[in-house]
């Protein structure tokens, strides 16, 4: 081998050196980039976003009063906030108006007249023992009542108001009256007509205490009247216990008679 050839050899071989040497600096400097691994330079963009509010609530319908008021509208829903790269949140939809409430039904006047009853009782005439004639009898059917027969002798019509307050002897208490037999209407005579009042002096069976032997009658004509009438009773008394009731002023006798 020539001089020259060796040389050149050897200029080879230090040039192959040189450049392995280059290489290994290279390769331990920076060393192998890992491919799965993220980059230092780059950050992780952030993905979750705000979570989004939901839509608007819906309100009710308005409630009634006396005006009715109109519901309240629903509040827009917010958009959610995005993030690094976040997907943008949806927006809320709005929410429903509540329906107006109807409006109050205006109540009835309630009636400013005076009541009926009142103003039939402030127009009674009634009928006194200055024009009339009242009368006592003792019947034999229903056993132990006693009749009273009131008979306007007066110029114009008289009515009979509620029931008569009697009072047998010595008697200290008026005697209930039967509710059960109220008519409908007062008693009105006209000239000449009668009024009748049934009067149970005492029981039937003898069940009544504190019996006594009446030989006189007091007639008022109602519990608010003043002056009595005082029809005869027979000779021999009517007896009288504490079973005594007495029935409202009716224009019919039998009706009188039938409790």
């Amino acid at each position: 081998m020539s001089a020259r050839t060796a040389r050149t050899r050897l200029l080879a071989a230090a040039a192959l050196t040189v450049a392995t040497l280059t290489m290994t600096a290279c390769s331990s400097a920076e060393g192998t980039r890992d491919e799965g691994a993220p980059s230092a330079s780059s950050t992780a963009t952030g993905s979750s976003s705000s979570s989004t509010t939901s839509g608007g609530t819906t309100t009710g319908a308005g409630q009634a009063s006396d005006k009715g008021s109109t519901g309240t509208t629903g509040t827009s829903g917010s958009t959610g906030s995005s993030g690094s790269s976040g997907t943008t949140g949806s927006t809320g939809t709005s929410g429903s108006t509540g329906s107006s409430g109807t409006s109050g039904s205006t109540g009835s006047s309630g009636s400013t007249g005076s009541d009926s009853s009142d103003d039939s009782e402030s127009n009674l005439s009634p009928c006194t023992p200055a024009n009339t004639r009242t009368t006592a009898t003792v019947v034999n059917r229903p056993l132990n009542h006693v009749l009273l027969t009131v008979t306007n002798t007066g110029a114009g019509n008289c009515d009979l108001a509620y029931y008569p307050a009697v009072r047998f002897g010595e008697a200290q208490s008026v005697p209930p009256v039967i509710e059960d037999s109220q008519p409908q209407a007062v008693v009105t005579l006209a000239p000449g007509e009668s009024g009748y009042a049934g009067v149970t002096v005492s029981a039937a069976d003898g069940s009544g205490r504190d019996g006594y032997t009446a030989k006189t009658l007091e007639v008022y004509f109602n519990t608010d009247s003043t002056s009595p009438a005082r029809p005869t009773l027979p000779a021999k008394g009517v007896y009288v216990d504490s079973s005594i009731t007495v029935t409202y002023w009716q224009s019919d006798m039998a009706d009188a008679l039938s409790w």
